[in-house]
């Protein structure tokens, strides 16, 4: 089983000094147990993805394959 997914990062950086705000929203896919994990986690869900990055089969950017999802770390004041 493939799961297709879209997965986005936000954070703020600093850079030259001053604070920046940063995000990326990139095209993923989880096969097998992760396609699993993945879909478990639902539309919205936050945690954290690890894979490698390849071209898409049409040439067009990049695409995430998605080979670990660990819980993402909780806040403090967010539940």
């Amino acid at each position: 089983m493939a799961l297709d997914a879209s997965l986005k990062a936000e954070s703020e950086v600093i850079e030259a000094g001053k604070p920046r705000k940063v995000s990326l929203e990139i095209k993923a896919v989880a096969v097998g147990e992760m396609a699993k994990a993945l879909q478990a986690l639902g539309v919205g869900g936050q945690a954290v993805f690890r894979g490698f990055l390849t071209h898409q089969r049409n040439g067009r950017g990049f695409i995430a394959h998605v080979t670990l999802i660990e819980p993402a770390a909780q806040e403090p004041g967010n539940i």
